[in-house]
């Protein structure tokens, strides 16, 4: 079988995204269980929030050391590599080890998730038919959102419902891994030269100077939609039980799932807007559904928040994949899972620092008064950056 007819073999792209999904869900699969860890261990909610940006750390610094690592060594020896670092963090877990043990696995779920982010995106892209780059992309995208939205879903019902609920999640992701490794192995490579690295150490990332003008408003305007995505993912479930005084995990893990739900909505608007119109579009509906969660906050109100979660999600989606489909195709193909790395490097350093810092304000301000000042400063970002795109349009597509 020659190097062009695998590289259009379709199941190949479909099984790619699956795997893709799998990996990512095991990455938010601990969200709706961190009150019980809470209560368990007696940790503030800044300590949750350090947590969650442990996961973020291991993700920036293999993006940063790594990111291009599947451009050499081919997708499929990376994509084994992360489903095995997701299997030993769902250990860590499963150890029950204290607070050492939780970061640690969050640490090596961050390692997985940045090994995947590169690899298994450029895997999708490259295993997709002619003519049918836009479909990949939405499908690499809302492999990684669907993936995980469906992470705190699937842990919420099953910790709320199920026996073991700090146990249970963990094996059934455990032998969703077995499943993904089985797909990997029947995937063909897309690299055509696979090899280790000539030199032993890391290789920086760079974004070729002909990406730039595309990937800077594309990987800001991820950054301020990650944002959203990290406040929902370490916050939202306190401020579920806590403030709204909903205790119920499944309830909580449902309320996450919706921003992700919205992400995969807007990616698929993202495809009949085109990518130029989708960027602006994207944080424009960002702004409305931040202005929606500011609001659910200062009224205490649910159904506000599911709407700016469902709003805020669709704005991240339509963002986020016109960025990544404009990137992937301004990107030269050896340097393209490189420059996709660094894309996600940025987004990651959205879903981590904003995170801890809504964190340490709720030391002083409350959770209520720390998210109005986190919504406030990411509509600026948002509204900077839909200014700067509609005045400097993003490249047209070019025709299929």
């Amino acid at each position: 079988m020659t190097m062009t007819t695998r590289r259009h073999h379709r199941p190949g792209s479909a099984a790619a995204a699956g795997v893709f999904a799998i990996g990512m869900a095991g990455t938010t699969l601990p969200t709706p269980l961190y009150g019980l860890y809470r209560h368990q261990l007696g940790f503030s909610e800044l300590v949750v929030t350090v947590v969650f940006a442990t996961y973020a750390v291991g993700v920036i610094a293999v993006l940063a050391l790594a990111g291009n690592l599947s451009d050499h060594t081919g997708r499929r020896p990376v994509l084994f590599a992360g489903l095995a670092l997701s299997a030993a963090s769902a250990l860590c877990f499963l150890l029950e080890g204290g607070l050492p043990l939780l970061l640690l696995g969050r640490l090596l779920s961050g390692f997985a998730a940045g090994l995947f982010s590169g690899a298994a995106t450029a895997a999708v892209l490259e295993l997709a038919r002619p003519g049918r780059e836009s479909r990949a992309g939405f499908a690499a995208t809302a492999a990684n959102m669907g993936g995980l939205g469906c992470g705190p879903l699937l842990s919420g019902v099953l910790a709320q419902y199920a026996p073991h609920p700090l146990a249970l999640p963990f094996l059934v992701h455990l032998a969703l891994l077995a499943v993904a490794a089985g797909l990997t192995w029947l995937l063909p490579e897309t690299v055509a030269d696979p090899h280790l690295p000539r030199s032993p150490r890391p290789q920086r990332l760079r974004v070729p100077p002909e990406v730039r003008p595309v990937f800077t408003p594309a990987a800001v305007a991820a950054f301020a939609g990650f944002a959203l995505l990290g406040l929902f993912t370490a916050v939202a479930p306190s401020f579920v039980a806590q403030t709204l005084g909903v205790g119920n995990l499944a309830v909580s893990g449902a309320i996450v799932c919706s921003v992700f739900a919205g992400s995969t909505l807007g990616q698929a608007l993202t495809g009949r807007l085109g990518a130029r119109a989708a960027l602006p579009a994207g944080c424009l509906v960002l702004v409305a559904g931040l202005l929606l969660v500011g609001a659910s906050l200062a009224a205490t109100a649910l159904p506000l928040l599911v709407a700016g979660a469902v709003c805020g999600g669709t704005g991240q989606g339509l963002a986020f994949r016109a960025g990544l489909t404009a990137v992937g195709a301004a990107a030269p193909e050896q340097h393209r899972g490189g420059t996709l790395s660094a894309f996600f490097l940025v987004a990651y350093l959205g879903i981590s620092l904003p995170v801890v810092g809504v964190g340490a304000l709720t030391q002083g301000l409350g959770l209520r008064g720390a998210g109005l000042t986190f919504a406030g400063c990411v509509i600026a970002v948002a509204v900077a950056v839909g200014g700067y795109v509609l005045r400097r349009p993003l490249p047209a597509e070019r025709p299929a």
